[in-house]
């Protein structure tokens, strides 16, 4: 495949994709793919960094309306929350009786109120569980809506998308945002709704018990909260630095592995080691600072709780004597001083997870709202025979970079065309435009003198077949791959199209021959024999326009040949379009057509063109003769 000139801001590193993921990646032709690693991130904890939305309200509000899709988790889930609320602000007002019935020797009230009492408890722990099990199956049913518009919207993404947006982030967005929102939706919204019910609820209870020891217990959990956002921020910096420090450890690590014949070679294990050692180095000092301040925040917290507990003991001691308050009213305050904090410190905690969530369900609604490719045009074509027509073609993948100009170029019926040119000449680019992969800027594409965006997408690509350099195989059965572009094909069919494509003796010497299961699409087979399962899937196809895309190009010159032979197969009685920088493959062309710079710069066959001592010529004697150019 040719290389391309990438636009700024875009990255270029080789990968192996789906077809119409890889085809516009050519140099000076189109825009590549940003490969950037998609990897699991964590969820949010305090002291980690947080992830923003841009847009949290528009996003919320859109995200909600998921959920009501899911009314029937949804209200059931609010209504355990509740209970399990109720049940936490009863439990300590019957505590505090309890005592005082105790205190008062009122033992049949104390036998209704402990007898009350064990009822909240156990429908607390009803209703907790069915919390769980409601907030679950929310979250994964959510997940479920999510993904499935998500890659609805993938499988009808433009091609333009796919080839200028990298293939981890949009997998990221499939599994790591999805996951996020699904994760804060399990583990977090019963425990926001609950935490806000709690504090309103603490707060009523204990204003209409003693407002005057509620505004002195309210003083410690303004402290608590200001301690916990002060360490919050100084954990945050922290594990920003320690998440930072182990992407560059782990990158260094991943390119020590994938490079380790290359550093053996060259004798720099000590150097790779070395380095390893000052990062891990960091990366422990770093980890040793965070583990110290996360494990001071369990005792920081519980000596303010015990403040809290020595400052309503001592001034409800004090209330108390007055007459003011009951014992048993101490208990209950010394209980909701600690369970009016508690979910103050998880709403704080949780935020940075639901910012988190938000930004994910943002970024995942960014792809959902990308345009679907065109899909434009009505006419069926019937009984193609395979005439294509370029007319005053113009064509540019980014404004002010023009790819094509003014190409010509008249295709009958059955002819083999190749085209051929320096790296970045414009070549794939002729067959991205064929395919409707991107739209012309002006001209027109015509096949048997129809405009192809007049003719019914899936109608146009129905009639070509496409073989690439990169040839791209599925982890399932032979049979299954080379069925792949015609499921409906018979046994035979598919036999025949393995012998003609000169695969079938390879494939019969497998243990299960047709049946043999591809791991890793087809990584235990070479390159040629993956060339020659991809040609018999194009033969099985019976297109009447064939495309070759540098079909040959990383193979041996052995293995070159019998895959020449099947290409020879498959081009009978089709229109086929070649392009190949080998130009023994396109010595017997009906027509070869030598671009430049976007432009065609000569045209006729192989005895034409050496006889004009042109572009051509030149190219020839190069790969042929061992001259320069």
């Amino acid at each position: 495949m040719e290389n391309m000139n990438l636009p700024k801001g875009f990255e270029k590193k080789p990968d192996t994709q789906y077809l119409k993921y890889k085809t516009a990646e050519k140099r000076g032709e189109a825009p590549s793919v940003n490969f950037r690693g998609g990897g699991r991130r964590p969820m949010h904890a305090i002291g980690q960094a947080v992830e923003k939305p841009m847009d949290a309200k528009k996003t919320l509000a859109r995200l909600l309306q998921y959920f009501s899709k899911a009314k029937k988790l949804l209200i059931p889930l609010l209504v355990a929350v509740v209970f399990v609320t109720l049940a936490a602000l009863i439990a300590p007002t019957l505590q505090g009786s309890a005592i005082d019935y105790i205190s008062k020797h009122k033992w049949s009230l104390l036998y209704k109120c402990l007898v009350g009492l064990g009822i909240v408890y156990a429908c607390n722990v009803v209703f907790t569980l069915l919390q769980s099990l409601l907030a679950a199956k929310l979250s994964q049913y959510i997940v479920k809506l999510m993904r499935h518009d998500l890659f609805k919207k993938i499988d009808n993404l433009s091609i333009k998308y796919l080839d200028t947006h990298s293939n981890g982030d949009i997998m990221s967005r499939m599994t790591n945002d999805v996951e996020n929102v699904s994760n804060t939706v399990s583990q977090s919204l019963g425990s926001l709704v609950s935490g806000v019910l709690t504090v309103i609820g603490t707060v009523a209870i204990m204003f209409w018990k003693c407002w005057q020891l509620t505004l002195i217990t309210l003083l410690t959990v303004i402290l608590t909260v200001i301690v916990t956002k002060q360490m919050s921020k100084m954990m945050r910096r922290i594990y920003r630095k320690k998440s930072e420090i182990l992407g560059r450890l782990n990158g260094h690590s991943e390119e020590m592995i994938t490079g380790y014949k290359s550093i053996v070679a060259y004798n720099k294990q000590p150097d790779v080691t070395a380095e390893f050692n000052k990062m891990s180095d960091e990366l422990t000092k770093v980890g040793i600072k965070a583990d110290i301040l996360a494990g001071s925040m369990g005792p920081i917290m519980n000596c303010i709780s015990n403040i809290s507990f020595v400052i309503v003991a001592a001034f409800g001691g004090y209330f108390a004597y007055t007459g003011l308050i009951s014992i048993g009213t101490i208990s209950a305050f010394i209980i909701y001083a600690k369970q009016f904090s508690r979910p103050i410190n998880e709403i704080a905690q949780l935020y940075g997870s639901v910012q988190t969530a938000i930004a994910g369900a943002e970024r995942v609604f960014a792809l959902i709202d990308q345009p679907d490719e065109d899909n434009s045009g009505d006419i069926l074509m019937e009984n193609v025979k395979g005439e294509v027509c370029f007319k005053n073609v113009n064509f540019s993948y980014v404004p002010e970079k023009q790819v094509l100009y003014d190409f010509n170029l008249d295709v009958k019926p059955g002819q083999k065309i190749a085209l051929v040119g320096a790296t970045g000449s414009g070549k794939t680019t002729v067959v991205n435009l064929l395919m409707r992969f991107y739209p012309v800027d002006s001209g027109e594409i015509l096949v048997d003198g129809v405009n192809i965006k007049d003719i019914k997408r899936d109608e146009l690509r129905k009639n070509i077949a496409i073989v690439l350099q990169d040839t791209v195989l599925f982890s399932d059965t032979i049979e299954n791959n080379i069925k792949y572009a015609n499921p409906s094909a018979t046994d035979e069919e598919m036999i025949h199209a393995a012998e003609m494509s000169n695969s079938k003796r390879f494939i019969e010497r497998l243990p299960d021959k047709y049946k043999t299961y591809l791991k890793q699409a087809g990584a235990g087979l070479s390159q040629g024999q993956r060339q020659l399962l991809a040609i018999a899937r194009a033969i099985l196809a019976d297109p009447k326009i064939l495309i070759l895309d540098e079909a040959t190009s990383s193979v041996d010159t052995r293995t070159e040949k019998r895959i020449q032979d099947a290409m020879v197969n498959l081009m009978k009685n089709r229109t086929s379009l070649i392009i190949a920088h080998r130009l023994s493959t396109i010595r017997d062309a009906d027509k070869i057509v030598v671009m430049d710079e976007g432009r065609v710069v000569e045209m006729g066959n192989h005895e034409e063109l050496l006889e004009k001592k042109g572009r051509y010529y030149t190219l020839y004697m190069t790969q042929f003769a061992g001259n320069q150019i």
